[in-house]
Parts: C-alpha cells; structure tokens; sequence
C-alpha cells in the first residue's frame, strides 16, 4: 500500500501543477466567472418571479438539506441565482477528526467532512460535483469520439483494455462485458451502492478505501448479463477512466481540459485515485456558472459558440434512453438520468445528479437549465422534500418562446 504521507505530497504538488494550469488557461478560478451568463429578470425569460422566490424561501430555511448554491438560466440568461451559507465546520467537525466511512484519509482528499476539502476545494468557489463527474466523463467521451481519438463502437468488450491485468471472478459473463454496459450501468458486476455511503458495505465506499480502485471493481464477480439490468454503479465509471486513458493515452481530466473546459472558458479542479486516475466517478470540482454550462453544451447540441465540442448524434445517443429504472420512473442513459415530467412519458428532463445534493438540470422544451449544490451527506442532514424539478417548472411560462 501506498502510504498516506507520499499521497499528501503528490497531492500538494499536483495542486500547484493545476493552479498553473488553470492560469495558463485564462481559468484562474476569480469571482469574476459569476459573469459568465448575461442576466435578466424572470419575467423577462418567462419565469414566475414569486415562485422562484418561494422556492429560494424553501431552500434557504432547509427544506431541501443543505443546499450550497441555485442557478436558473432560461434562454441563455441567468434568471436567478443565490447562495446559502452554512458553517460545515461546526456541522461535520467532529466526524472530521475520525477516520471511517466517508473519511478514509483524516487528513486528505477523501475525507468528506473537512472543509479543506468539502464541499468547496480548499474555500475556492469550485463545488464538489460528485457523481455529477460522471456526466462530464461521458461528455469527453464524446470530444475524443469526434476527434477520432476514441473508437466509436460502444459494442468492444471491455476486457480488450485490460490485457495487463489479472482479473479474479473471470467467466463468459464478464467477457462479453461491452463498453455500452459501463456507461448504462448495466455491467452485471455485483454492487451495492444502494446502502446510505457512511455504510461501511457501501461497495463505493470500499472501493475508496483500496489503493487500486480499478482492479477492485474488476475483479468483482458477475450476478447479472451485461446489458440487462441497471445496477447504479461508481465502480463502473471508474473503469470508464482506465479505459479512457488505455485507448487515448490521455486521461479523462487531461482530455477534458483541453477539449472540453478550455473551449467553454471553464476552470475546476479534479481528484485523483491512489494509482494516479483521474476520480471520474466523483472527483470533479466545478462552479455553479460553470456547471451549467455542460448543459447549454447539450442543449445546443454539442455546439459552443459555433464550435462542436461533441457530435450532435453523440448528444442525442447521451440523453436517449437505454435503460429503465426503477425509481420514479426515472430512465438513464450515457451516465446522464432521465426525469420524467408533465402529462406525457416521452417528456424527460436531462439530469446529473451528485451526492450531497449537486445537481444539473436540462429542459430541452422550455430552454431551461437549473444549477442546485449543496452538502447533505447524512441522513440527518437531509432534507424531507424531493420535488426540485416540479417547483422550477411551476414557475415556468410554458407559452412563452425564446428569441432566436
């Protein structure tokens, strides 16, 4: 096992290595990115300023948990936007001096309740994103698949990208394993990530806890045929970053940032696992402003300011669904779910979604786009209402158009 001590310092230096980055990008991380969507009043863009202003009530008196940070943009503008201060020091502290579920490493990255760390990396206005890093993996995906840098048949096994490992639980099942299966999350590993995460047999929880990460999802044995069942699955994504990096010899972050965050003026920070991967499961750290703008990415159909970041075949293919599941009438596609609203089952609003409470919502009708960040990561802090999307769309004018 590595030892805590040589992670502390890569991680210090690869800090800097970022920081550099981020400056030679024009993203230094400033305020000033909070000017990046031109602004409007609600009515304006067809938006019911007191409903708006009733759920900002909601959230600001924790009826939704801890809620971070909203943004609605409507027709490329931001109709409303706020933030809420919480002091997670004295609401997590203590559990930040202990080392167990959510806190593997007291002093590091991976301990959720440090305020060095969580929610904002080290008190910059990037957010953690979570599982919403899965969205964005699937995005890059996307950019190295148009540049021709990616294989575009999401039919290969997967087993091709790990001739160099040595794989417990082997059988035909786990062979026929194809790239689809990973990102529906319908692999047919065993898993099980529907326990709350400071269970100690939360299977993301165990793997965050391992110093191969990928070698521990793999070698987990089969309980279904690829392609049949979803399972949500961390682990799954995880293997997305080492598949990634074996066909590209690029990671997900390195590609991202020059294919994907560069060209939309986007800065962030990304975690990394004990061997080195980029933690596209959930590692990523982005600001509100610059989270939604992934999803006028796809609202646009891959297209920024007239240059195509991503097919728009892939996008359509992203938010497609492929797989039904079984909360809500939910469906979930590449990495992205699937949220049901209205009279019609053919309407689905596209969602990342991310422990704690980050959330990025998409509208394709309505031209609507919702930024939600926040911290709940125990059931005590937890809010009892789960209804976000119908109180947006409440405050939407469904009559009303967008120019052109």
């Amino acid at each position: 096992m590595i030892s805590w001590q040589s992670l502390a310092r890569a991680t210090v230096v690869r800090f800097f290595s970022v920081m550099a980055a981020m400056v030679a990008m024009g993203v230094s991380g400033g305020a000033g990115f909070a000017q990046d969507w031109p602004k409007a009043e609600p009515k304006a863009v067809g938006l019911d300023a007191g409903k708006l202003a009733a759920f900002d009530a909601d959230l600001a008196g924790g009826s939704y948990g801890l809620v971070d940070s909203i943004m609605v943009i409507r027709c490329g503008k931001q109709a409303y936007a706020k933030n809420y201060e919480h002091d997670y020091g004295k609401i997590y502290g203590d559990r930040a001096k202990t080392a167990g579920p959510l806190n593997h490493n007291v002093s590091g990255e991976y301990n959720y309740f440090s305020t060095e760390f969580h929610p904002y990396y080290r008190h910059r206005d990037v957010h953690t994103m979570q599982s919403v890093s899965k969205t964005v993996t699937s995005v890059t995906f996307g950019a190295a698949m148009l540049r021709g840098d990616f294989p575009k048949d999401l039919q290969t096994p997967i087993l091709k990208y790990f001739s160099d490992y040595k794989i417990a639980n082997l059988d035909d099942r786990k062979r026929r394993i194809k790239l689809i299966d990973l990102l529906t999350m319908t692999a047919g590993l065993e898993w099980h990530e529907d326990l709350a995460y400071d269970d100690p047999k939360n299977s993301a929880d165990v793997m965050e806890a391992t110093h191969d990460w990928v070698q521990y999802v793999i070698d987990q044995p089969m309980v279904e045929e690829p392609g049949k069942k979803f399972v949500y699955s961390s682990g799954v994504t995880q293997l997305l970053s080492h598949i990634f990096k074996q066909a590209t010899h690029k990671t997900v972050e390195e590609y991202a940032v020059e294919h994907v965050f560069k060209p939309l003026g986007m800065h962030y920070y990304w975690k990394h696992t004990p061997t080195g991967l980029p933690d596209t499961e959930g590692g990523l750290y982005l600001s509100t402003s610059n989270l939604a703008k992934i999803g006028a990415l796809y609202l646009h159909g891959g297209s920024w300011n007239g240059q195509q970041i991503v097919s728009g075949e892939w996008v359509k293919e992203s938010v497609k669904p492929h797989v039904q599941v079984a909360e809500d009438g939910y469906k979930y596609a590449f990495q992205w779910w699937l949220a049901p609203h209205g009279q019609s089952p053919e309407r689905l609003a596209w969602a990342a979604r991310g422990f704690g409470g980050q959330g990025l919502t998409v509208v394709p009708e309505y031209e609507l786009i919702a930024v939600q960040t926040g911290w709940s990561i125990l059931p005590s802090t937890e809010g009892k209402r789960n209804d976000e999307l119908k109180r947006l769309l409440e405050a939407v004018d469904t009559q009303f158009k967008c120019a052109q």
